[in-house]
């Protein structure tokens, strides 16, 4: 019995269709394996080469100690193919040990210490290091000071090779050298930013305002007779207020921390305007656990209360405002006091690179909220002459590195 032509048309299209779904899943398996796996021997050696010394990077940025040379030789070894890796400090003292080989200890030792006194790379073959072992694997050791620009020989590397020594070897453990003196120099600039930073906010609590600490301990003078309990209540504000501008543990601070600060230095001062000083404080909750730099916001309120209202007999209000803006945190501090020109202002951040006379510490502050989260996180300064001052910052929620 024939077909009918429409049944005959309706299942070669079926078939059509089938084969049509079957190529697409063999195309789409072809082009999942190949997103998963690399196309040459060369651009998976080139991705083992890179993960390697991703692996041996977070050691070394911690600088060179036996510690981190103890976690970081493995990972140099495999970068340097040898049968064994080894890493001395600067005057030629072990760190570690990677691999096999110990028996060419002294040998290594005594090349390191002479490699770390002239600055240079030895190479030592078999018969110079020969332990008479037959079955010693080791047939070659090269030794490579690690050498930082600005502070010379910090440590040695040494790769013991069982292969006789040529150039790629002495070649491979110069450039594998390289990259460890690279990390250890990102450490050493590590230090030396966390040593300007402590520098900085040293520097800014030498400039709490003396007037202050003067001002505030007359204040409570004045109460010791009249109103002894508000007296007890204004030292402990002060113990506190003094407690935490001088501490010395960390960098960061949260800004519920800063604001709780804050809040003591202005009971103070409420305490001797009285009524003249109002505060407005408008802060989200969801920022109170936001980062940011120690005695970052403080200065600011000071500035707020010393120069924009003090001068003026009918006192003012001093705004604090924290809001929530997504992937960062707005902060903001006006007041409605005398304000500046902004021309002075301009010209002394242009002969500066900083805020100083009349707001003497915001360019402390200005430096380190860049230093902290970049250039494009520095205060922002909006004044007039009899229109007050607000000083901004804005704060990113998360940033690598920045924690308290």
């Amino acid at each position: 019995m024939p077909v009918p032509p429409e049944l005959y048309s309706a299942s070669t299209l079926s078939i059509a269709a089938m084969l049509l779904v079957a190529v697409a899943v063999v195309l789409l398996v072809r082009r999942l394996r190949a997103q998963r796996s690399f196309a040459t021997p060369l651009e998976r050696a080139v991705h083992d080469t890179l993960h390697t010394a991703s692996l041996a990077a977070p050691a070394l940025r911690r600088g060179l100690s036996a510690e981190s040379a103890a976690e970081a030789a493995p990972h140099l070894r495999a970068l340097l193919g040898t049968a064994a890796t080894a890493l001395t400090d600067e005057a030629g003292a072990l760190l570690a040990w990677s691999g096999s080989g110990e028996v060419h200890t002294e040998h290594f030792l005594a090349a390191a210490r002479r490699a770390a006194s002239t600055g240079r790379r030895e190479l030592l073959v078999h018969a110079e290091i020969d332990c008479g072992q037959l079955d010693c694997e080791v047939r070659a050791l090269v030794v490579v000071p690690l050498v930082l620009e600005h502070t010379g020989v910090v440590g040695v590397l040494g790769a013991l090779s069982s292969a006789d020594a040529g150039p790629g070897l002495v070649g491979t453990a110069g450039e594998v050298a390289r990259y460890a003196c690279t990390q250890i120099e990102l450490a050493e600039l590590d230090n030396s930013r966390a040593r300007v930073a402590s520098a900085e906010v040293r520097a800014l609590r030498a400039q709490i305002s003396p007037h202050f600490i003067y001002n505030a301990l007359t204040t409570v003078a004045s109460f010791i007779r009249t109103d002894p309990e508000r007296a007890r209540e204004l030292v402990l504000e002060f113990a506190d207020f003094t407690r935490y501008s001088f501490r010395t543990a960390g960098e960061f601070t949260t800004l519920a921390d800063e604001l709780r600060n804050i809040d003591r230095y202005l009971t103070l001062e409420r305490a001797r305007f009285g009524p003249r000083l109002q505060v407005r404080l408008q802060v989200a909750p969801e920022v109170l656990g936001v980062v940011l730099p120690f005695l970052a916001l403080q200065p600011l309120v000071e500035n707020a209360v010393r120069h924009g209202l003090s001068a003026s007999e009918a006192g003012g209000t001093v705004s604090i405002v924290a809001e929530d803006a997504g992937a960062e945190c707005l902060i903001s501090v006006e007041d409605d006091g005398a304000g500046m020109d902004p021309d002075r202002l301009r010209d002394l951040d242009e002969e500066q690179a900083h805020f100083s006379g009349a707001h003497v510490g915001l360019g402390n502050v200005d430096d380190r909220l860049r230093a902290a989260f970049g250039d494009d996180y520095g205060l922002v300064v909006e004044t007039a002459l009899g229109a007050g001052t607000k000083v901004s910052m804005r704060v990113p929620k998360f940033r690598p590195g920045v924690r308290t």
